[in-house]
C-alpha cells in the first residue's frame, strides 16, 4: 500500500486518480466503439467520447492547479490494466465485448464517486471553479453510466438468446 495522504496531498491524489482513469475511459471508448457488436452502443460511446475528452481536459487543468498530472497509482493502475486486457479480446466475440463494456461501465461508476468527492471537497474549500466543474462532471458521468448500463443489459440479452449458431432464438 502507498503512504497515507492528507490535506493538499490528498486533493492531488484524487485529481491524479481521476485524470488517469479518465484517460483510460477515453482510450476505451475510442477502441471499443470501433469493435462493439451493437450499433447503438457504438454511437453511445462515440457521443460519450466527445464529452469525456472535454472532462479530461478540465480535469487536467484543475488538477494542474493542485499539482496533479494524472500519475497512475494503485487503484487506477489496476483498473487500467483490466481495461487493457478486456479491450485486447473485445473483437473476438460478443461475450468478450460484453466484458470490456462492463469494465468501461465500472470505470464510469468509479468516476461518479470521484466527482462526488471532488464536489464535496470543492464546497468545503470554497473553490467555485472546482465545484462547478465537479457538478458538471458528476452529472455527465452519471448519465453516461446509466446509458452504458442500459446498453450492457441489451447486449447481455442478445448474447443469452443466441442459439449457438449465431442466430437468436425466438421468444
Amino acid at each position: 500500500m502507498g503512504e497515507a495522504k492528507v490535506g493538499p496531498e490528498f486533493v492531488t491524489h484524487e485529481f491524479d486518480e481521476a485524470i488517469s482513469i479518465q484517460r483510460t475511459i477515453v482510450e476505451a471508448e475510442e477502441r471499443l466503439a470501433a469493435v462493439h457488436p451493437q450499433p447503438e452502443a457504438k454511437r453511445l460511446m462515440q457521443r460519450g467520447l466527445k464529452e469525456d475528452q472535454k472532462f479530461l481536459r478540465q480535469l487536467e487543468r484543475l488538477g494542474q492547479e493542485h499539482g496533479a498530472s494524472g500519475k497512475v497509482e494503485e487503484v487506477a493502475g489496476g483498473l487500467q490494466q483490466l481495461m487493457q486486457t478486456t479491450l485486447e479480446s473485445a473483437q473476438e466475440a460478443e461475450s468478450e465485448a460484453y466484458e470490456a463494456h462492463a469494465v468501461l461501465l465500472n470505470l464510469k461508476r468509479k468516476q461518479q464517486d470521484s466527482a462526488t468527492a471532488m464536489l464535496k471537497m470543492a464546497r468545503t474549500m470554497k473553490d467555485t471553479k472546482m465545484r462547478d466543474a465537479a457538478q458538471a462532471f458528476e452529472k455527465g458521468t452519471r448519465e453516461s453510466a446509466k446509458e452504458l448500463a442500459d446498453q450492457l443489459a441489451m447486449l447481455a440479452v442478445r448474447i443469452a438468446t443466441q442459439d449457438g449458431m449465431g442466430s437468436q432464438t425466438s421468444a
